[in-house]
């Protein structure tokens, strides 16, 4: 029985991560490799113990839990900033440092990649990009500058839980597989046959997230809308330099940061439609949407009643 399975499943293995390969090397696929792993977490563990050691420095977005809580212990120092803030990540360097750990897109913008990618050839460092929020469907790092590019699965390359790590063949050779954290044998042809619909979902996304900014940053109670999408949004000009030029209004990925009047908190338990494949959680005095399949109609209605119900 068990070597019957073992030839159900030898087909795919393998293939997941090299059709993520592909997508990010669109430009030189053949110099490109790819490794899956069970979390998005295992993937950057691999990546961080396999390049950094004892005395070395990473500067890190403020959430990355492993940098902050783990390699403290291996004598790694760090530095957390906002990595789509180029002036603060080159303040944050160092002489050892040797990884730079930046999001292609993150609650505050867009990271300017051609830029930390210069910072970090300057001082000897690699770069390496979580670009789960954008895909390679909206930005191919690579082609940036960036070293690896890592994606965690469950968001929008697929439904399943995992992470991928790609980059060149000579980098991904020195990459660590002793974690005990492959991606599960069941799970990677679920998100291998995702792969062929994700241009689909992406842009359909991204072409809703387009339009929900737009129509919420004309309500009387938002302060504020940031998505690079929008002309105003500090991060447009950027956005249209390093992301795919896809149809307009399908490029700018899914996630919506929106600053009410009101208390963010508040606004979050407000709404109804939110929670199946649309998600909103607070950030500070925002709400970060990342956007789903819903109608457009529906999430704009439903957030203009919670922003009225608001203003009373």
């Amino acid at each position: 029985m068990r070597e019957n399975t073992r030839c159900v499943r030898a087909p795919a293995e393998g293939r997941f991560a090299a059709a993520v390969a592909a997508l990010e090397g669109a430009a030189a696929p053949e110099n490109v490799a790819g490794q899956s792993y069970a979390t998005g977490e295992a993937a950057l563990a691999a990546v961080l113990l396999s390049f950094l050691r004892g005395g070395t420095h990473v500067v890190a977005p403020s959430r990355a839990g492993l940098v902050a809580n783990v390699l403290g212990r291996f004598g790694v120092s760090a530095d957390f900033v906002d990595t789509a803030d180029l002036p603060a990540v080159r303040q944050a360097v160092r002489g050892h440092t040797k990884l730079i750990y930046a999001e292609t897109l993150s609650d505050t913008g867009v990271a300017d990649l051609r830029g930390l990618y210069r910072l970090a050839r300057e001082v000897g460092a690699m770069l390496v990009v979580d670009s789960t929020l954008a895909t390679p469907i909206v930005c191919r790092p690579l082609e940036h500058g960036a070293d690896l590019v890592l994606h965690s699965t469950g968001l929008l390359l697929g439904d399943r839980e995992g992470g991928v790590v790609v980059g060149r063949h000579d980098l991904m050779h020195r990459l660590t597989k002793d974690l005990g954290a492959p991606l599960s044998p069941a799970d990677e042809p679920a998100l291998l046959s995702a792969m062929g619909t994700l241009t689909l979902r992406v842009r359909r996304r991204c072409a809703t997230a387009m339009e929900f900014a737009a129509a919420v940053a004309k309500h009387p109670s938002v302060v504020a809308v940031g998505y690079p999408g929008l002309p105003q949004d500090p991060g447009h000009h950027l956005a249209r330099q390093l992301f795919d030029s896809g149809p307009e209004g399908t490029r700018f990925g899914t996630r919506v940061i929106v600053t009410p009047r009101g208390d963010a908190d508040e606004l979050v338990k407000s709404l109804r439609l939110i929670g199946d494949s649309t998600w909103a959680v607070r950030q500070g005095k925002a709400v970060s949407f990342t956007i789903g399949f819903e109608d457009v109609e529906d999430l704009v209605a439903d957030v203009t009643r919670a922003l009225d119900s608001q203003a009373g």
